[in-house]
């Protein structure tokens, strides 16, 4: 099955702490959505906007033991949503995609950011798409 992972989890050293490791992934978009890093990853609706990630593939108890770590470690409940993703060449492909609906905003920690931007980088995202993950860095 076919998910999109837009944060941390791009980074598939992440995934693989937890056990996931994708057979297949692709970079890919998903319009309609903007991305907060507060101090999670989190995606929220919004039309005029889009979001890069990666589509990857992961049976679902791979997932459910992913979303249990992230709320069981981290904090935060991830719910699973169906969307279309449409990869850098122009397909679509259903996938699912989790958002946390009560994510209370705080300041991301530098460490995740650089994970996050060192994964969007080895997945060829747009500078300017790099530069928007960038700004949620604290500045001191």
């Amino acid at each position: 099955m076919g998910v999109f992972f837009c944060g941390s989890y791009m980074n598939f050293d992440v995934l693989k702490d937890v056990g996931l490791v994708p057979d297949h992934f692709e970079t890919a978009r998903l319009s309609g959505f903007d991305l907060r890093i507060e101090p999670l990853a989190n995606l929220i609706r919004s039309d005029p906007h889009r979001v890069y990630g990666v589509l990857a593939t992961a049976t679902h108890r791979e997932l459910a033991k992913l979303y249990t770590h992230a709320r069981d470690v981290l904090g935060e409940v991830y719910l699973p949503e169906a969307v279309m993703a449409e990869t850098l060449d122009g397909k679509w492909r259903p996938a699912l995609c989790y958002l946390s609906p009560g994510m209370e905003t705080r300041p991301a920690a530098s460490d995740y950011i650089d994970r996050i931007v060192a994964s969007a980088r080895h997945h060829g995202f747009p500078a300017w798409y790099i530069e928007r993950i960038e700004s949620f860095r604290q500045t001191r």
